[in-house]
């Protein structure tokens, strides 16, 4: 479900109070922890946090206008949803992440072409 909000305040605030709390934590998360140098922004009408053209001129090779993603977050119809884009720069991260997580979590890891989708449940619709 793509959002048409901005900024990043706006997205939250329009989601419902089951959702907002687990998108506001995770975002504090994702703050505390993210690398010098990266932006957050709204891309692909969830939060992105990307690599800054400033830092990668080349932008995102799919589409060299946009600044290289990292990694979104979204309040998707069913569940909450993280797509970590930049964890297939490391062959190393990537095998970590996926062992940790099959560990770690009862929900299947949706492992796409370009990111890993992860759920959580939720009671909204």
């Amino acid at each position: 479900m793509q959002s048409t909000a901005f900024p990043v305040e706006n997205y939250i605030n329009g989601l419902p109070e089951d959702r907002k709390s687990a998108m506001q934590n995770l975002r504090k998360v994702i703050l505390e922890n993210l690398p010098g140098g990266f932006e957050e922004t709204m891309s692909y009408g969830m939060i992105g946090y990307v690599v800054p053209h400033s830092l990668y001129p080349s932008g995102y090779h799919c589409d060299p206008k946009l600044a290289l993603p990292f990694i979104n977050i979204a309040s998707q119809k069913g569940f909450i949803a993280v797509y970590p884009m930049g964890i297939y720069a490391d062959p190393d991260l990537l095998n970590w992440f996926v062992t940790e997580y099959l560990n770690r979590c009862k929900s299947n890891l949706e492992k796409g072409k370009f990111a890993f989708v992860l759920k959580t449940q939720s009671t909204a619709t």
